[in-house]
């Protein structure tokens, strides 16, 4: 049976290991964004930056930034939880992507893995996580997430009506000192 936001809630303790990711089936009070051509988006998490994770009718996975900027990074809830899993610094891998660049977003994924902390126990933490919800381990998490970002084709509007924009930014590890002495 495929990874669904309703398994995933009655699995608690595995819910709580996710870290940022708050798997949530209400949606928010008040929408402050909407998806052209969808009616009512399902909202199914946040995150700690005020975020949303919206699970499309293709059943692909919309994230909605607090600050304006959106796209789909998971082709399904369960390439969601794997890429949250495998690169829980996803949102940072897309920051400092130089404009959608694959060789920097691998780049950023490696820096940002060199900076955890117990990386034993991270990856102990990810490992109990695939096991308990029967998840394989992905090949390429970046690739995919480089993939799905760039062929999004969801169009979000903030109340306004205006358009948000790419989850590519323009910065580079290079733009960040502490990342850029580990990189180097």
């Amino acid at each position: 049976m495929p990874l669904s936001p309703e398994v995933l809630t009655a699995k608690g303790d595995v819910v709580a290991r996710l870290g940022d990711f708050d798997i949530s089936l209400m949606p928010d009070e008040e929408p402050w964004f909407s998806i052209d051509g969808i009616e009512s988006p399902r909202q199914i998490g946040s995150d700690g930056s005020g975020g949303a994770f919206v699970l499309l009718p293709s059943q692909n996975v919309l994230y909605v930034s607090s600050e304006g900027r959106a796209g789909i990074i998971a082709e399904s809830f369960e390439a969601l939880v794997q890429l949250v899993v495998a690169r829980p610094y996803w949102l940072d891998i897309l920051k400092f992507s130089a404009g959608g660049d694959l060789l920097e977003m691998r780049r950023a994924a490696d820096t940002l893995e060199a900076t955890l902390d117990d990386e034993d126990e991270i990856n102990e933490a990810r490992e109990d996580i695939r096991k308990a919800l029967d998840l394989p381990e992905v090949d390429d998490p970046v690739g995919a997430l480089y993939e799905a970002v760039a062929a999004s084709d969801a169009i979000v509007r903030a109340t306004d009506g205006s358009p948000f924009t790419t989850l590519f930014n323009r910065f580079s590890i290079d733009n960040h000192p502490m990342l850029r002495n580990v990189a180097a």
